[in-house]
């Protein structure tokens, strides 16, 4: 299991308190995912949201997808599987 972090946000912000870890979680996935520290499967699983879901949130953000050999290796290993 992953390290837990507790950070203490401020009182200002003005998201509803049963959102702020999903949402902490999302803005950090997807800053990881531009920055090339997290791959798309490491940051939609930080986000924890869907394959399809991320690739919307990165689309409402402006961002493109980073499609490595990671990714790619992964893509054939399914598409073997299913056939």
């Amino acid at each position: 299991m992953g390290k837990k972090i507790v950070v203490e946000l401020p009182e200002m912000m003005k998201i509803p308190e049963d959102e702020v870890e999903k949402r902490v979680k999302v803005e950090l996935a997807v800053r990881l995912y531009e920055k090339g520290i997290l791959s798309f499967g490491q940051a939609r699983r930080l986000a924890g949201v869907s394959k399809w879901e991320f690739i919307e949130i990165l689309a409402r953000e402006g961002k493109g997808i980073h499609y490595d050999e990671e990714e790619l290796e992964n893509d054939i290993k399914v598409l073997e599987e299913l056939s």
